[in-house]
């Protein structure tokens, strides 16, 4: 059990603000580009608290967390933050603009990656400090889930960040068509995920990421 608290009191500040870094460029992103949606709804924020939804960023992650601690050894966190609301039809280019709307969640992963990334190295050269250990093993956390996001939004399945983006750069025809799987993504997702097609697909590609970052700023932890 002990390993289990832990886990969360190391994890939940890397979560919180890796949803919360993701929606906030959305919106920022969508702002430069004309639509003022989220800034109208004060969503264009790093308080945690306008983009945490209650069941996919709580309770889901830390029941997940929890179940896999004790079935598996390790723990296993999915879930998913308060959308960030675009509309698309007031960018200046919609098409062309929607493809900037929706790298700008991964992205904001990749830089939060290498902020954790850089805790890391500052912590081991102050490892007489009390605080180094649990910032070393916070900056791990933070490289993990940070990854885990980018990679997953990444993927080109609507309404998932790549698959917004995968219909910015098709042709608009099959673009339409593309769009219209999208309120049936969700249930494609679980079945991948609870297939094992998914880790299948995204875990190489998590491990090539990690390794590259932690060698940008010659780690081996």
């Amino acid at each position: 059990m002990d390993d289990v608290v832990q886990g969360i009191a190391i994890y939940a500040l890397p979560v919180i603000f890796a949803i919360t870094m993701h929606e906030a460029a959305h919106g920022y992103v969508a702002k430069h580009y004309g639509d003022f949606t989220a800034f109208n709804e004060g969503r264009i924020s790093l308080n945690p608290t306008k983009h945490i939804d209650p069941i996919g960023t709580i309770l889901v992650p830390m029941t997940l967390f929890i179940v896999s601690k004790f079935t598996l050894g390790a723990g296993f966190l999915f879930g998913w933050a308060k959308p960030v609301p675009v509309n698309f039809s007031n960018l200046r280019r919609p098409k062309h603009d929607m493809l900037w709307v929706a790298a700008a969640g991964p992205g904001a992963n990749l830089l939060m990656a290498f902020f954790w990334a850089l805790l890391i190295k500052l912590s081991l050269v102050m490892p007489e400090s009390a605080y180094a250990k649990p910032m070393i093993l916070m900056g791990i956390a933070g490289i993990e889930i940070n990854v885990i996001l980018m990679v997953l939004n990444l993927l080109p399945l609507p309404p998932l960040d790549g698959g917004r983006m995968a219909a910015s750069l098709l042709p608009h025809q099959i673009s339409y068509y593309f769009s219209k799987i999208e309120p049936y993504g969700l249930m494609i997702l679980l079945v991948l995920l609870f297939s094992g097609v998914l880790g299948a697909v995204v875990w190489p590609m998590i491990t090539w990421v990690k390794v590259i970052i932690v060698s940008v700023f010659g780690l081996y932890v």
